[in-house]
């Protein structure tokens, strides 16, 4: 038997920038030793907006999803900020998400938005403390990144050493490490290596 996971998100959780192209997702599946074999259907959307992403995730989860364990991997990125979408209404979208997950047993993770040049520190913070407030309400792991990365040198240059928006090789590995050390491997049933 195999559990199959569905990753929903923007370019970041397809890699783009990466040229190794694992992104953070094959990373973290690199580095998973689960009970089950893991399938693992990475569908991104460049530029998504957490509506557009609330609007399309059952339709294309379903299409990949088969008989026993189900799970949805939500990366949700800031294109929100971009496109005028309020607060609330991206509070709105996810917890939306996260509770027709929950009535069809689909166990879920999300993981929040990076730093990213161009859009203001303050509003991605924002909107990651309310993403993560949505997930807390409901006992879903959440994989805080912008915190973490915000200062972060690694992040930083490697992100301006290429094309001034995705990460590189480091940036996804950055990604990836939280990813891993934010529940991953509970929420999983894999065990986790650093313990």
């Amino acid at each position: 038997m195999s559990t199959r996971v569905a990753v929903v998100g923007d370019e970041l959780a397809a890699g783009v920038g990466d040229p190794r192209g694992m992104g953070w997702v094959g990373r973290v599946i690199g580095r998973t030793t689960a009970p089950e074999t893991l399938e693992v259907y990475t569908l991104a959307v460049p530029g998504e907006t957490s509506t557009q992403l609330a609007a399309r995730w059952e339709t294309e989860c379903n299409r990949r999803f088969g008989p026993g364990d189900n799970r949805l991997v939500v990366a949700l990125g800031s294109a929100d900020l971009d496109h005028g979408v309020s607060l609330a209404r991206s509070r709105l979208n996810l917890a939306n998400v996260l509770d027709d997950a929950a009535n069809r047993r689909i166990s879920t993770f999300v993981v929040g938005p990076p730093p990213r040049p161009g859009a203001e520190e303050s509003a991605i913070a924002e909107l990651s403390r309310a993403y993560s407030d949505v997930c807390q309400r409901r006992r879903v792991p959440y994989a805080e990144t912008f915190e973490p990365l915000r200062t972060h040198e690694q992040w930083l240059a490697d992100v301006a050493a290429g094309d001034g928006v995705h990460p590189g090789q480091a940036g996804y590995g950055l990604l990836a490490w939280l990813v891993l050390h934010n529940g991953w491997h509970d929420w999983i049933g894999a065990e986790d290596p650093s313990a």
